[in-house]
């Protein structure tokens, strides 16, 4: 959520900073003032009848004293009665419009972002070189298939498209690869979290999903006496509630944390022809890193997470690009993000298999998760993610980038000591 305070002191800069991403935040803008407006109108005006409440109610001993009629005094001390129990209930009216406003605007993006969408992303660097075979390449599908990895069809039986199950050695180099990201971040020194995977709305209002997307998450049906839940569609969605409503130590930040899980996505099994099998599905594997951070460090926590993302892709011999998004590119949440881009031949392109993103203090003030400094001032943390990373384009990108003529796939080195073997072969 943005400051709103920010946006009374500097509502153009607020609108032309929304219009990178592409939101027209005028109207909003001009909303949030004269609700503000009214907010403080009302305050003052109900203090005001508060404090004459309490002048006529020091008349009613003293009437009592002097032996006057006290009726009066009590007629005039119910009508301020009932003027501030309707201006409280006007401001609550007032405050939950101007809060469901302030919650509709995505965050500011970083100043040095460019505008507008994916035509305007940065690649920033570029890590290996593309492999060149010698032979007709397959692509993941027929890869998986033949050798009996990945069971598409079954997966379609159980859960319909977009669905598939691991196989025998496919399962176990699933494993294998989540097991490799999870000793990285240990060794990095986070700390590992397991984290429900069904989650209230709360969390989904504080990473910033709710209230926009909320017809994005898979929910589940409860009886209407139970607390409405939703399949997380990221560890993220989780982590970074663990400190919702709470103040920490200045001493305690950072607080780096990691956690494994399937993600559920309400989105097409494929948006392109190209996007066949794992690529796109309504659930996939992922390991998600998140810090919680003085502001700052943000930028020196947003630094460490990239690194983390692009060594562990390194790590499988990938080769790869690192893209700086545009501000239109960014999710809602979030002032600025990096992707790790891998390529997958068959797709004769890039794909992201790490977002690595910075919210500033927007998840934090929806939030409310603060830091005491050591001096005794309290304000709003920092929060950051990263994908460390997904599985569901790793894996096709392995078996393509590793496959050999004999239609085997070499095991990257990194992974050996997890699945025991170098090579599968059918």
């Amino acid at each position: 959520m943005i400051d709103i305070r920010y946006i009374k002191e500097k509502p153009d800069e607020v609108v032309a900073q929304l219009a990178k991403k592409g939101k027209d935040a005028a109207q909003d803008v001009e909303q949030i003032l004269q609700l503000d407006g009214r907010r403080r109108a009302l305050i003052a005006e109900t203090e005001a009848l508060k404090a004459e409440q309490n002048r006529t109610n020091r008349l009613i001993p003293q009437y009592k004293k002097e032996g006057k009629d006290t009726a009066a005094v009590f007629a005039e001390m119910k009508a301020l009665g009932a003027k501030v129990k309707t201006n409280d209930d006007r401001l609550r009216e007032v405050e939950t419009q101007l809060e469901g406003v302030l919650l509709g605007l995505p965050n500011l993006p970083d100043d040095d972002l460019l505008p507008g969408g994916k035509e305007n992303n940065q690649p920033l660097r570029y890590f290996g070189e593309p492999r060149k075979f010698d032979f007709e390449p397959k692509n993941h599908v027929d890869l998986c298939t033949n050798l009996g990895l990945i069971d598409y069809k079954r997966g379609a039986k159980l859960s319909g498209n977009g669905f598939w199950i691991y196989s025998g050695l496919g399962a176990r180099l699933e494993w294998a690869l989540i097991n490799y990201f999870i000793d990285f971040h240990l060794a990095n020194g986070y700390c590992q979290m397991m984290v429900p995977h069904m989650l209230g709305y709360e969390c989904g209002l504080c990473a910033g999903q709710f209230p926009k997307f909320r017809d994005e998450v898979y929910w589940l049906e409860t009886a209407e006496d139970e607390r409405r839940r939703f399949m997380l569609p990221t560890a993220e969605t989780a982590l970074v509630s663990l400190h919702r409503d709470e103040i920490l130590p200045e001493a305690e930040l950072p607080k780096k944390y990691f956690s494994y899980t399937p993600c559920f996505r309400r989105e097409a099994g494929s948006y392109r022809t190209d996007e066949r099998g794992m690529v796109r599905g309504h659930q996939f594997n992922k390991v998600e890193m998140v810090q919680l951070t003085l502001p700052e460090k943000s930028d020196q926590a947003f630094e460490e997470l990239v690194d983390n993302a692009e060594r562990l892709v390194k790590g499988l011999g990938f080769h790869f690009r690192t893209v700086k998004l545009a501000a239109g590119d960014c999710s809602a949440s979030m002032a600025r993000t990096y992707d790790i881009e891998i390529n997958i031949p068959s797709m004769n392109g890039y794909k992201e298999v790490s977002s690595v993103s910075n919210a500033r203090d927007y998840q934090a003030r929806r939030g409310m998760m603060r830091v005491k400094r050591a001096s005794g001032k309290t304000e709003y943390l920092h929060t950051l993610n990263g994908s460390g990373l997904a599985t569901s384009r790793i894996f096709p990108a392995l078996v393509e980038q590793n496959q050999n003529a004999d239609g085997s796939v070499t095991v990257p080195e990194v992974l050996r000591r997890y699945i025991g073997l170098d090579c599968i072969r059918k």
